[in-house]
């Protein structure tokens, strides 16, 4: 069986008066939504986000249909509040238990990320729904250019905005002594990858997460940031698993075993 360990650290930082970001660190489930403020309410749409999804990690053995399920139902409840208009992002890791094991399901909607810490290299999980992102896959931003690009924080997916709503997951195992990185993107809109790895991979995690959101500040912190750092703990006989693919893994995330939808 697996078990976690995590740290959490959030901050307004230094421009903005609000923190609309919202968060859930309550195993078998973690998530972070980033409320959208130029579209009103972004701290009410992400906390009812993060609201509808504590129900369900209340009910402790979680589903991919279940996640989905509830994701929806999140898209519902911001779509049909008041303010009109609301939205937010959402990213996060639940743990599942399936027929072929302990397995771990990665989400996202919008831009705020998942990371996982994989042969010494910060590997970036979910895909960004945004306009730059667009751009970058189409070659005409590089990824340094794109986290300064004027239109950085334009999203193209979020709860609230659509009826519809399409949620981009993936199936991962869940291997002792792995560390995933979950984050608003207040953090990476200040701190290059080079400089996030470091901070990620010294401590606990939650002097990690805490040394993360301190060094985003310190680089401008012209957004809100939020950070979760999750450690999957095992025992010994999962740990030394021949079937262990994580420790130098460079496969890209479309080979990775799961869905993309």
């Amino acid at each position: 069986m697996i078990g976690f360990r995590h740290g959490v650290a959030t901050s307004v930082g230094r421009v903005r008066r609000v923190n609309e970001d919202s968060y859930l660190a309550q195993p078998p489930l973690y998530a972070i939504a980033d409320g959208m403020g130029g579209h009103g309410a972004g701290d009410l749409a992400s906390a009812l986000a993060i609201e509808t999804l504590t129900g369900c990690a209340r009910l402790g053995v979680l589903s991919v249909p279940g996640v989905l399920a509830t994701l929806d139902a999140a898209n519902q409840a911001i779509a049909g509040h008041e303010p009109a208009g609301m939205g937010t992002t959402v990213t996060g890791l639940a743990s599942l238990e399936t027929a072929g094991g302990d397995h771990l399901m990665v989400f996202n909607v919008g831009d705020s990320r998942v990371y996982r810490v994989v042969g010494g290299r910060l590997d970036q999980v979910t895909v960004d729904h945004s306009v730059v992102q667009e751009l970058v896959l189409a070659g005409t931003l590089t990824p340094d250019q794109a986290r300064t690009h004027p239109r950085r924080n334009v999203i193209t997916r979020a709860l609230g905005s659509d009826r519809v709503l399409r949620v981009d997951h993936w199936l991962l195992p869940a291997l002792a002594g792995d560390r995933y990185l979950l984050c608003s993107d207040g953090l990476f809109s200040e701190l290059a990858e080079d400089q996030i790895l470091p901070l990620l991979t010294g401590g606990d995690p939650q002097r990690a997460a805490t040394a993360l959101v301190d060094a985003a500040n310190d680089a401008g912190g012209h957004d809100n940031i939020t950070v979760i750092v999750v450690d999957i703990d095992g025992d010994d006989e999962q740990a030394a698993d021949g079937d262990r693919v994580a420790d130098g893994d460079t496969r890209p995330r479309d080979q990775l075993p799961g869905s993309h939808d």
